[in-house]
């Protein structure tokens, strides 16, 4: 999760808060910490503003840990769970009198928690951190914008519905997608699918099995907008018979209002 800028981590939630507070305290201190949580809720960014300058290793490949241990004095090893061998990592350790700070996606044993570990920090997922969430999507914005172009000055990130699924990566894809649809045009979007349709041309029933990637969206905004199959058939101008079975084949469901 890349929250960090310049050495520096977000922290607006009440437990981001505290993920940081620990942090802070860990710069002065020389003492092995274990980092867990979801997959993108910024386990390697409390890492790097713990550690700014440390290497960082990933515990799936042992021959480079073991190299990086060898020459390190300080490092931060992502997926500490993946490790094959923790008896040989910890006397290497040991050894060197190398200092740590490790992230994980699953929950170790409790022992070898202990064995390795003075402080445990868990971050929790960004559903429970919607203050976080805020502050992430205007930096994601920001990133988009200087990606593509800062052209779309009235765009309003409170109309986004956020992916949260996979924190912080599922998050920045919405606002991503969400501003860059906001650039396109229809000459754009016709573009687009006119690419898709070259690439699916040539099944022999071609028009038919092709006309879901515009009824469906279709149908699916027409939901959003009008809420009801009546209102909608109105708007279309499509018999309602029609509209019902069009709908049933897609398998919406009426929104209630």
């Amino acid at each position: 999760m890349q929250i960090v800028a310049k050495n520096s981590y977000i922290a607006k939630s009440r437990a981001s808060k505290e993920a940081l507070k620990s942090a802070n305290l860990l710069k002065s201190l020389n003492l092995n910490v274990i980092i867990t949580g979801e997959k993108g809720v910024g386990k390697k960014s409390l890492a790097r503003y713990i550690y700014a300058h440390a290497p960082i290793v990933d515990g799936s490949f042992q021959e480079e840990l073991i190299k990086a241990i060898g020459t390190n004095d300080r490092l931060i090893i992502k997926n500490f769970d993946k490790i094959e061998n923790f008896e040989k990592i910890k006397i290497l350790l040991e050894k060197k009198d190398s200092r740590i700070i490790a992230t994980s996606s699953k929950q170790l044993n409790p022992k070898i928690e202990d064995e390795f570990f003075s402080l445990k920090i868990y971050i929790p997922p960004l559903s429970q951190r919607f203050e976080d969430v805020t502050a992430l999507s205007q930096m994601f914005l920001d990133e988009a914008k200087e990606v593509f172009g800062d052209l779309s000055s009235d765009f309003d990130l409170e109309k986004i519905v956020f992916d949260l699924s996979e924190n912080s990566y599922s998050l920045r894809k919405s606002v991503y997608k969400a501003y860059f649809k906001s650039l396109l045009s229809e000459d754009d979007v016709m573009e687009v699918l006119e690419g898709i349709f070259c690439d699916k041309l040539g099944g022999g029933n071609d028009y038919r099995e092709l006309l879901y990637l515009f009824e469906s969206p279709l149908i699916k905004c027409g939901f959003e907008k009008f809420g009801s199959q009546l209102a909608m058939s109105k708007a279309f101008g499509l018999n309602r018979n029609t509209l019902r079975k069009k709908i049933n084949e897609y398998g919406f469901k009426e929104s209630k209002k």
